[in-house]
């Protein structure tokens, strides 16, 4: 089972897009992206409390957690609400 490793999936084709400067989807950075994600969630559960590995989807829920709610508060911020005073 994968478990939360699928937030890699959520993000890395928005981190591709982002890298490539298209307004779709590029394959190879979105792969690319999701790679180097997947490897330094793996490294820093291996190394953040080094005797004790952490699972890596530990990781990857908080980095997926802070993007998701980074992704919330940048749509929050771009839609107004109109004054109801007038």
């Amino acid at each position: 089972m994968a478990g939360p490793i699928v937030f890699i999936a959520l993000a890395a084709p928005q981190i591709g897009r982002l890298l490539a400067g298209t307004a779709g989807v590029a394959l190879a950075p979105a792969a690319l992206s999701g790679a180097v994600l997947l490897l330094a969630a793996d490294l820093a559960a291996q190394l953040l409390l080094a005797p004790v590995a952490l699972p890596v989807g530990v990781v990857t829920t908080v980095i997926g957690g802070c993007y998701l709610i980074g992704l919330l508060g940048k749509r929050a911020a771009r839609t107004t609400v109109p004054s109801a005073g007038r």
